[in-house]
């Protein structure tokens, strides 16, 4: 007599066979994933590929390797917003460049960095702020796809007016306009402003610390993964930035509850800037 297990649903089976074929094939590796957020992408994603059932999503990707790229893309979600959340370019602008500006030379790493929206902001902050000839950015993604369109650095022209409002409430010293060229219905911007950075894949789920930097700017990333994927990504964070280094994340995310809580100290709160800890950092936070 055939005995059907009832704890496992077919869609959750289908969903582990499909995440353990990505890393065991092709090395992405998403199985510490939030399980909901990958459930709804990979439904999205049956749609396109025109699958009846998800188990025929890892039929394509066990034989026509063509298709993984564009699988990515639905797994890892690459929308954003130039100056998204302007507080939190504003609190780096105001509070943390004052910091960076003791450093000789400073390396930011924009890890998840998707289509580039942020890199850009910072890119031109930075350089507003007189520290981009001694700046190098980092610019990281699991997507190979959306890296190349991060360096291209072209964006729909409909989505400049919304990138120009967060620039100006961000504390812009000028005019957004200033970055960029339009025509043909999109905005190419200058490609002066990536001569300091470096495209690169990097996958927090699976990769190792590859640099000391002195910002780490991860935004909206943590929100999709489980709590133990998010405690490797900031553990990974903690130990790339020296004493007195910055991390910045998303606003729906936190250290407080991580196993790297004790790494860091509150910066500005409401914008969910922290500082790596050192002696003077500690005794600043027992003190208050």
């Amino acid at each position: 007599m055939m005995v059907i297990r009832s704890d496992d649903s077919l869609q959750d089976i289908e969903l582990d066979l499909i995440v353990e074929a990505i890393w065991r094939r092709y090395q992405y590796d998403f199985r510490d994933y939030s399980r909901a957020s990958l459930l709804r992408r990979l439904e999205r994603a049956q749609l396109h590929f025109g699958c009846t059932h998800l188990s025929g999503l890892l039929d394509r990707i066990l034989h026509d390797p063509q298709s993984l790229p564009v699988l990515i893309g639905f797994l890892t979600i690459q929308v954003s917003e130039m100056f998204r959340d302007p507080g939190y370019f504003r609190a780096i602008r105001e509070d943390v460049i004052p910091h960076l500006r003791t450093w000789p030379s400073i390396k930011v790493w924009v890890a998840g960095c998707a289509n580039g929206e942020e890199f850009y902001s910072l890119a031109i902050l930075f350089r507003e702020e007189g520290l981009e000839d001694r700046t190098l950015f980092y610019c990281t993604d699991i997507s190979r796809a959306a890296l190349t369109r991060a360096e291209a650095g072209i964006f729909e022209v409909e989505r400049i007016a919304g990138f120009s409002r967060n620039y100006l409430e961000a504390g812009g010293a000028g005019s957004l306009s200033d970055y960029y060229t339009a025509s043909y219905g999109v905005a190419r911007f200058d490609p002066t402003l990536r001569r300091r950075a470096v495209f690169a894949d990097h996958n927090l789920a699976s990769d190792a610390v590859f640099s000391e930097v002195q910002l780490v700017s991860s935004r909206n990333v943590l929100i999709y993964f489980d709590r133990s994927l998010q405690d490797r990504a900031l553990g990974l964070f903690a130990r790339s930035l020296p004493p007195g280094g910055f991390l910045g994340l998303g606003s729906k995310e936190t250290i407080s509850f991580s196993n790297q809580s004790d790494s860091f100290v509150d910066f500005v709160p409401r914008e969910k800037i922290w500082r790596r800890t050192n002696v003077e950092t500690q005794e600043a936070a027992l003190a208050e």
